[in-house]
């Protein structure tokens, strides 16, 4: 469904953020995409989406596709309309706007497809939307905006939903919601998912298969399962060493081995 190759981006054409990176996701998985704050990984979707020049970033290398079709060209509303859909980091909604206007808005992608907006499959996933649908959204808690930040991706019809943070600020009670839809969205509707996520356990509950990053390079992959066994993803991602919960202290050398920087 997606795949990136040799991807080099740099920010202000100094400063290099991703050096030959390389990924791909197959159609129909979720896959994860780890890293420490500073990886490249927001910068990786945000180049699959075409977003960089927002942030003075730019492509300096490499390809990326989408469904078998070059999409560097392409503008980041085409994209969307092709069923490319990028939930940033922060939510990003109309906060000044109702819950219902903001998944009115999002249902602009569905322009020539020749469908009307599904509105109640979101709310069917997300009840509270229902409930605060003429609520401005700006008014809603911040697990209430993911929610509908999510919503809008739904309504959108996407084939594959680049996801940032979407844990980032929540109580975990919110964390397990939006996880189960994440789920429920690739399991009953079929849509492929790119992760972003600090939460490595939370990640690994919904990911078939997962990556790690490390100073703009992709470090380590593996299925799930593989990494989830690896003892130095559980010491620094998942706060399991050998002497219990571990800390970046503990666990710093992590970076510094000749196997991850190579």
């Amino acid at each position: 469904m997606l795949t990136i190759e040799n991807l080099e981006v740099n920010y202000h054409h100094t400063v290099q953020a991703l050096r030959g990176l390389s990924l791909h996701v197959d159609e129909g998985q979720v896959v994860a995409l780890l890293g420490t704050n500073g990886a490249g990984k927001t910068t990786t979707l945000k180049a699959a989406s075409n977003l960089l020049h927002l942030e003075h970033g730019a492509i300096d290398g490499g390809r990326i596709r989408f469904a078998d079709q070059d999409i560097r060209d392409l503008s980041p509303d085409a994209l969307v309309r092709k069923g490319l859909f990028h939930v940033r980091e922060g939510r990003r909604i109309f906060s000044e706007m109702t819950v219902e206007d903001n998944l009115i808005a999002a249902s602009y992608a569905l322009d020539g497809r020749g469908r009307s907006p599904d509105y109640d499959k979101v709310y069917a996933f997300f009840p509270r939307l229902a409930e605060r649908r003429r609520q401005i959204a700006g008014y809603l808690s911040g697990g209430e905006q993911q929610m509908l930040a999510f919503g809008r991706a739904m309504i959108a019809e996407p084939r594959m939903i680049l996801m940032d943070e979407p844990s980032l600020g929540l109580a975990p009670k919110v964390v397990e919601e939006i996880f189960d839809a994440i789920r429920r969205l690739n399991v009953e509707e079929g849509v492929t998912i790119l992760l972003v996520e600090q939460n490595a356990a939370v990640a690994f509950s919904v990911a078939h298969h997962a990556y790690v990053m490390e100073h703009g390079q992709i470090v380590m992959e593996g299925s799930v399962e593989t990494l989830r066994n690896d003892p130095d993803v559980q010491s620094f991602y998942l706060g399991m060493g050998a002497e219990g919960a571990g800390s970046f202290r503990d666990v710093k050398h992590y970076k510094r081995r000749k196997r991850w920087l190579s």
